[in-house]
């Protein structure tokens, strides 16, 4: 933990996961909310549009917000699209972004990673801010040594845009690297309806579901003959997530790179 204070904006504010984080601001003795990105309400405070005491100003342009209120951070918890853009935005004016959003490819990852070493300044991007959801990922990662054949279902509530969630997607790439690729099931298996066996990334089966009345759930499945072992994660509210909020903002203050998942940063 640091002393020191912190200045931070949030784009996203006035969404689900951002109102926790204004209150993990507000309550947060080193953090100093500086300001609020948002696509209207310009020129008016936070108090008005929700249910706060910070009066930090909104505003609709990230340019003129990160010159005039010069953050140390950006937390950025919008849309994929926006928050690649912020992202790229807040390393060009010298802020380090902690992101909550998914849908970064490869290449926008190594963009970002030739910006971060360009401005000598830390990145992070989390695709699940639970510390929960980081062990459990570890974990499977670990299982995977010992259990090669694995399907993974990613549950999350039915206004979720993307499909699998960066945490399901992120999870595969983990088990990948420590996994040698193989096609599992019948090596004849037929879908009679297209997608029945989920997404396939390097033969590891990704199925998601999207209902209401969830937030984030995953379990990660594993079998072998006579035994299987079942990883789950579950979010029973947004709340869950603003431990790894805070934790990527003191952290990234520290770094100078870009750092994709907070399984990099949790011992």
């Amino acid at each position: 933990m640091t002393s020191e204070t912190i200045k931070v904006v949030i784009a996203g504010a006035r969404g689900r996961m951002g109102i926790e984080a204004v209150k993990l601001a507000e309550e947060t003795g080193h953090f100093e909310l500086v300001a609020a990105l948002d696509h209207a309400h310009e020129g008016k405070k936070l108090s008005d549009v929700i249910h706060t005491t910070s009066d930090a100003p909104i505003y609709t342009n990230i340019d003129v917000c990160l010159s005039e209120t010069a953050p140390d951070v950006l937390i950025d918890l919008t849309t994929p699209e926006i928050g690649k853009l912020h992202t790229k935005k807040a390393l060009e004016h010298g802020v380090r972004p902690v992101v909550g959003t998914t849908g970064f490819s490869e290449a926008d990852l190594k963009e970002l990673q030739q910006l971060t070493e360009e401005k000598g300044i830390g990145c992070i991007i989390a695709p699940n801010f639970a510390v929960g959801a980081v062990l459990m990922m570890k974990f499977a990662k670990m299982a995977a040594n010992y259990f090669p054949d694995v399907e993974i279902i990613e549950l999350h509530h039915d206004k979720k845009l993307d499909a699998p969630s960066g945490t399901g997607l992120k999870t595969a790439e983990m088990i990948a690297e420590v996994r040698e690729s193989k096609k599992q099931g019948h090596p004849e298996e037929k879908e009679l309806i297209e997608g029945a066996r989920g997404a396939d990334y390097d033969g590891i089966r990704l199925h998601s579901v999207r209902l209401p009345g969830m937030i984030a759930h995953q379990e990660v499945l594993f079998g072998m003959d006579g035994q299987t072992l079942t990883i789950r994660h579950d979010s029973y509210n947004r709340a869950s997530f603003m431990s790894g909020v805070k934790l990527s903002v003191e952290q990234v203050m520290h770094i100078d790179q870009l750092v994709y998942g907070l399984e990099n940063i949790i011992d």
